[in-house]
């Protein structure tokens, strides 16, 4: 990937994700920079990358080759409107915030653009991102390497053909990772509850979860079922476990969460 100029709109937790996934693999920390209206953030992630940092959104807009917005939704077209005045013909602007349809900033640069929509999840900054992507058809197969290249160094990446699919990624990869904290925080609470020492209980939740996930990575003939069904001895103690999971409704209950979490996306272009 040649050394463009990113500048990062918002300094929040998925912008360090990225950053310190582009930092990490050796892009440049001169060719990026991160702006915020408060400074806390920005030392931070100076301090942390040596990447610049800034408070002016368009002077630092005017020098970039790619623009990422990684502001809230709702504060999108107030962030945009006040771009609107730059040239932006030339650019490359990668949105990640969830919701908002491609066709929307458009709307809100007033001026043809061209845009890519990323949906990242936190893991990046580790290396264990998944991102999903979806281009319109106005970009090129150039701009299309070009975001592929900053999302893959943090991780993996996948493109959709049409923009609801997006919706999809941030309910299997977006959020998902939240719902493996969750369960491992059940876990974890129930250890505690049990009379395991807190640590202990966290250190055998978190290696197990992350053993099971090496199983599922490094097996890619078997599905995830069969894996659940090689440690699974019939009457044993995870059989048992595994039926209270089922009696409760596991499976039902984890897609009518990813069902709402699209419900939500979905709500979320209407509103913004």
């Amino acid at each position: 990937m040649t050394s463009n100029k990113i500048c990062f709109i918002g300094a929040g937790n998925m912008s360090r994700s990225i950053i310190s996934g582009l930092v990490t693999s050796g892009y440049p920390a001169d060719c990026i920079e991160a702006t915020n209206p408060s400074t806390p953030k920005l030392d931070a992630l100076k301090a942390d990358f040596a990447i610049n940092t800034s408070s002016d959104n368009a002077a630092a807009a005017a020098r970039a080759d790619v623009i990422i917005l990684s502001v809230k939704p709702q504060l999108m077209q107030q962030v945009c409107e006040a771009l609107a005045s730059l040239d932006l013909s030339h650019k490359l602007i990668i949105t990640i915030a969830a919701g908002i349809p491609a066709a929307r900033y458009q709307d809100y640069f007033g001026q043809a653009i061209q845009l890519i929509r990323v949906m990242p999840n936190t893991p990046m900054q580790l290396g264990a991102g998944m991102s999903g992507l979806y281009a319109p058809a106005n970009i090129s197969d150039e701009q299309k390497a070009i975001a592929e290249a900053i999302v893959k160094t943090g991780g993996d990446a996948v493109w959709v053909d049409d923009e609801d699919g997006l919706n999809l990624v941030i309910a299997l990869a977006g959020s998902s990772p939240a719902y493996f904290f969750l369960f491992v925080e059940g876990m974890i609470n129930a250890g505690i509850s049990m009379g395991m020492e807190a640590d202990k209980a966290r250190t055998l939740a978190q290696q197990a979860a992350l053993g099971a996930a090496r199983m599922l990575i490094e097996n890619p003939e078997l599905t995830a079922e069969q894996l659940r069904q090689n440690v699974t001895s019939k009457g044993g103690t995870t059989h048992e476990a595994v039926e209270t999971f089922k009696r409760g409704d596991l499976h039902g209950l984890t897609a009518k969460a990813m069902a709402n979490c699209i419900a939500r996306a979905q709500e979320m272009a209407k509103q913004f």
